[in-house]
């Protein structure tokens, strides 16, 4: 049974910082391009950050991230992690970690992540 689970999100005030984390069972984690997406109340899902299968030398992020969260992985420990710096009000969304391979797509159960003062 393919498991992802995210942990790391909470309140935080603006320009704090957050890591998070998605731990990955049941698949072969590192033949999976990981994501991470955020949906906002009343909005879509968006993309926020991706990073390839294997040994992760290729990340990519949405515009209105870059610059300010890193992706990164550890597949060792079958994990996707999120540092979030410089977090602003409109950071503030449900942020789900996604596994993407060449035949199957898994989803998370999702992290709140609120940025207020």
């Amino acid at each position: 049974q393919v498991q992802l689970v995210e942990s790391g999100g909470g309140l935080v005030q603006p320009g704090g910082s957050l890591r998070l984390s998605c731990a990955a069972s049941g698949i072969t984690f590192s033949t999976y391009a990981m994501r991470w997406y955020r949906q906002a109340a009343g909005k879509e899902r968006e993309l926020v950050a991706g990073i390839t299968r294997g040994a992760g030398s290729s990340t990519n992020y949405a515009g209105s991230v870059k610059g300010r969260f890193t992706i990164s992985r550890d597949n060792a420990k079958n994990t996707v992690y999120l540092q979030m710096n410089s977090l602003k009000p409109e950071d503030t969304a449900v942020y789900y970690c996604n596994a993407a391979g060449l035949r199957s797509n898994y989803w998370g159960q999702g992290t709140q992540v609120t940025v207020s003062s």
